[in-house]
């Protein structure tokens, strides 16, 4: 189970006489990306079984903001997990996409195919001035994807009543926002509709206490921790067990002058003289695909000389500090299709292992994704062909 986060020291001013109304805003436009770290332990019929570290990048745009106080928003969800070998990264687990409208108060308009966010109508507003110490209930409900391991095909959701307490005034990362307690229990027994799948959750139990940090002049928010618990108990006798914390943070996203961008990389290439390496412009950002970058066969060791040719690229990436940076790993036509996806994948991890210890990316800002051989530039019945399919290549992230 992945947890996406929808959205760290506590002050809070004493209570006073104030009062605050809070509600959601929309600049049409408006683009921002939501970082979320989740640490979850699994156990399996009260077994721990493994621990596991989740990266969530969530980049959100608001497509249009409505004369009612409502949004449209879209938003692209990464699910990364902590990969742990000769190196360890962030390996790109599942991508998402949705589209929502939600009103001032919170609360979102959805098609249920969508799997995101998972958390929904959390925080909700009723309208109502706020002083210190104000409490109140609201309806919100979870969705999660239950495809991998249950064969849920749709997204599988319940509903959570959620108790709400405003604490005041409190400061975090040098700024005042407006604090609000979020806690909720789940207690539920699934619907019989899912009875048609051979494995599904009978009953869902579990909590989530959450310390929100709302952003008022933003009106939306900035910050969250969470502890958090679930259980299902599944039709087949056997409980699954997720417990953590959790900590997400917003930070606004400038666009890319792309063309700009790709300009002076590709002017930096040609003055090193990097051989087989191409820029290339791509919804996602800026690649660049280094057919240079060779790997021994079957191997994802650097050699020396390999390490001097990505020093260049650290250097290109030392430019752009505060973007995330995507590494993809290809192998040539050769083992077996589960083979290469793996040596693909460890030959992005190594070079993203070089990437943080030099400094270019902190390891939060750097993903992997392994493709094998799927995705072949040059023709892999001949040695030189092989050699330019064992590549990586590296995109900057546009949001």
């Amino acid at each position: 189970m992945k947890k996406i986060i929808i959205i760290l020291s506590l002050f809070i001013i004493p209570v006073s006489l104030y009062a605050e109304v809070f509600t959601y805003k929309y600049s049409q436009g408006e683009k921002y990306k939501i970082v979320s770290i989740v640490d979850e332990n699994i156990y399996l019929d009260g077994i721990f079984h493994h621990q596991a570290r989740i990266l969530n990048k969530i980049s959100v745009e608001i497509v249009k903001s409505n004369d009612d106080g409502s949004g449209e928003i879209e938003a692209n969800y990464s699910t990364s997990e902590e990969r742990s070998g000769n190196v360890q990264v962030y390996a790109l687990a599942q991508e998402y996409f949705s589209s929502f409208r939600r009103d001032k108060t919170g609360r979102i308009s959805i098609d249920p195919a969508y799997f995101m966010p998972v958390v929904r109508n959390v925080p909700l507003f009723d309208g109502r001035d706020y002083k210190p110490g104000d409490t109140w209930e609201m309806e919100g409900y979870e969705v999660h994807d239950l495809r991998a391991g249950y064969g849920i095909e749709e997204a599988f959701s319940y509903p959570v009543k959620v108790k709400y307490k405003y604490l005041g005034k409190g400061e975090k990362d040098g700024n005042e926002y407006d604090i609000i307690s979020i806690f909720y229990s789940i207690s539920e027994r699934s619907s019989d509709y899912y009875s048609r799948y051979p494995i599904y959750p009978v009953k869902i139990t579990g909590y989530s206490d959450q310390t929100l940090y709302w952003d008022n002049a933003a009106g939306r928010p900035y910050a969250y921790e969470e502890e958090f618990s679930i259980q299902f108990y599944l039709s087949n006798g056997r409980i699954n067990e997720f417990t953590g914390t959790a900590g997400a943070k917003v930070t606004e996203s400038e666009l890319m002058d792309k063309n700009v961008i790709a300009r002076s990389i590709e002017e930096r290439l040609e003055k090193e003289r990097l051989e087989n390496a191409v820029v290339n412009i791509d919804e996602n950002g800026i690649t660049i695909t280094l057919g240079s970058i060779n790997f021994g066969a079957d191997s994802s060791d650097l050699s020396l000389l390999e390490k001097k040719k990505l020093d260049v690229i650290v250097d290109i990436l030392k430019n752009y500090p505060e973007r995330d940076v995507l590494i993809t790993g290809h192998t040539a036509l050769a083992g077996t299709s589960g083979g290469r996806l793996e040596l693909s994948r460890q030959r992005a991890s190594m070079v993203a292992e070089y990437f943080f210890s030099e400094g270019a990316k902190r390891r939060d800002q750097i993903l992997i994704v392994g493709k094998g051989a799927t995705d072949p530039i040059a023709d892999n019945s001949s040695s030189e062909g092989m050699s330019l399919n064992r590549r990586v290549e590296i995109t900057i992230v546009e949001n």
